[in-house]
């Protein structure tokens, strides 16, 4: 357990400091007041979780643990639901409905459709 916690926790480390400087460097492109950083993040997290929950175990392309570090660590610590969540309270809070309306939507409808597209490329590989 102690071997799984650790592998998680380095996974996690670099997944949250590529999320930073993803997300940064995405929003300093950004042209509109939108969290396309945080946006941007999440959906290519989801289509990377896609893609490694979605190679086949047998093959052995990853090991049990590669794996653990990648989706829980990595993909955990690259993604976040608590700042897409106070991102969302912002639009809520300054009367930005149609924001808040397009934000959740398409994080949520591209998230999915990312992860069932990763799943998909992982198959034809």
């Amino acid at each position: 357990m102690f071997k799984e916690f650790m592998l998680v926790g380095m996974g996690s480390f670099f997944g949250g400091g590529m999320r930073f400087l993803l997300s940064k460097l995405i929003q300093s492109w950004a042209f509109v007041q939108f969290p396309l950083g945080t946006f941007a993040v999440n959906i290519l997290g989801c289509l990377l979780l896609g893609f490694l929950s979605g190679l086949p175990v047998n093959i052995g392309w990853l090991s049990p643990s590669a794996r653990l570090i990648l989706t829980t660590g990595f993909c955990g610590g690259f993604t976040t639901f608590s700042t897409f969540m106070h991102e969302n309270s912002s639009f809520l809070h300054n009367d930005s409905y149609l924001s808040l309306l397009l934000y959740v939507a398409a994080s949520l409808s591209l998230g999915l459709f990312a992860v069932i597209g990763g799943h998909q490329l992982a198959r034809v590989l």
